[in-house]
């Protein structure tokens, strides 16, 4: 197996004089478009532009690609006098005052879903992981919903919501979480019986096709891929590099368990919600739940026992410089602690725009 990966972020669009968020009129997809061919696109929202990644093979791949989109991205912004940030939420922009992008997908969504497609103004990464066999990766997918929350704790980077600091790390998924068919999502014995949901759900006009399903991991309806959704977009290219060398990793030992007939312990949704309401709440920074010993452990313990959990397939991917930077964000905090760090400093959230929007073209 190679476990392709593929990599869609959402950048804030930032007008450099207000720190607010800002309409594009599709300008940056337009001439992005002719350099990135198929790799940018708009979003529902007017100041949100979503960038993909191709297929890559490997890490270093998925490092170039990104580097190169957020580079993109960000030249020809700048050429339009517009900035690009990456974080979950903006720091103090109202959803209300924000336009919605004229498409008939988008005033079907607003119909149905009203306010709560309105106030959706959040900005994650989604990583896709190559797997064929399709009742694998409905194996891999029941099995990875327990480390959903560990993985999410890595990302967090929304802590502030329309001027306010939520006591969130993670408030991205409080604002998602108004959406139907969300959240961690069920076990499914197989193929056959997510694809009797799946039809179920069209034929009683829930849905369209199974793109509306929004689940914090999905085999997805189209492309041979698992596709993991529940992150924050990160500040930097290193920790989104990072954090999907650790999904790869992950992806591949539990494929390479079930070849070897053994299988992780499938746990119920209720139980893996309340870690990963502790990650939206505390980040790195909280206690999870054991399930196996029944005790609280600190996340950052969790998240030391996953990267030994995979350390076995990490030199295989080539991803051991990747996995490695886990530990940076363990000492130095994620996104959402950093921009504590710099709202506690200076008591002003431009300064914290200003922060993410520094960090988001880190290293480019």
């Amino acid at each position: 197996m190679d476990f392709t990966l593929g990599v869609e972020e959402e950048y804030q669009v930032i007008d450099p004089n207000t720190r607010e968020l800002t309409s594009h009129e599709q300008k940056i997809v337009e001439i992005a478009d002719e350099i990135l061919e198929g790799q940018v696109k708009a979003e529902m929202h007017q100041a949100v532009v979503e960038v993909g990644t191709v297929i890559c093979k490997d890490i270093r791949e998925v490092r170039s690609q990104v580097t190169h989109l957020r580079k993109t991205i960000s030249e020809v912004a700048s050429g339009l006098g517009l900035r690009i940030a990456a974080a979950g939420t903006h720091p103090f922009s109202e959803w209300e005052k924000q336009l919605i992008t004229v498409h008939p997908r988008y005033d079907e969504i607003v119909q149905e879903l009203q306010d709560a497609a309105r106030s959706n103004l959040i900005f994650g990464l989604h990583v896709h992981v190559g797997i064929e066999d399709r009742e694998m990766a409905i194996h891999i997918y029941n099995s990875v919903r327990y480390f959903l929350p560990h993985i999410y704790a890595l990302s967090t980077n929304s802590p502030f919501w329309e001027g306010r600091n939520t006591g969130f790390k993670s408030f991205r998924t409080k604002v998602f979480d108004k959406f139907p068919r969300t959240g961690i999502p069920d076990f499914f014995t197989g193929a056959g019986e997510y694809e009797r949901y799946v039809n179920l759900l069209v034929q009683t006009k829930c849905i369209d096709n199974a793109k509306k399903i929004w689940w914090d991991v999905r085999v997805h309806p189209f492309y041979p891929t698992i596709e993991f959704r529940i992150c924050d977009v990160p500040l930097t290219i290193d920790e989104t590099v990072t954090i999907t060398a650790l999904i790869q990793a992950l992806v591949a030992k539990l494929y390479i368990l079930r070849r070897s007939n053994l299988n992780f312990i499938i746990y119920k949704r209720a139980l893996i919600n309340e870690n990963k309401w502790r990650a939206s709440r505390y980040g790195i920074d909280g206690k999870m739940i054991d399930f196996g010993k029944s005790i609280e452990v600190p996340t950052k313990e969790l998240i030391l026992e996953l990267l030994e959990f995979v350390d076995d397939v990490v030199d295989e991917l080539g991803s051991r410089d990747e996995i490695n930077k886990i530990h940076k964000i363990l000492n130095e905090g994620t996104g959402a602690d950093r921009q504590l760090a710099v709202f506690e400093k200076t008591k002003s959230l431009n300064d914290v725009v200003d922060f993410i929007l520094k960090e988001t073209v880190a290293g480019i």
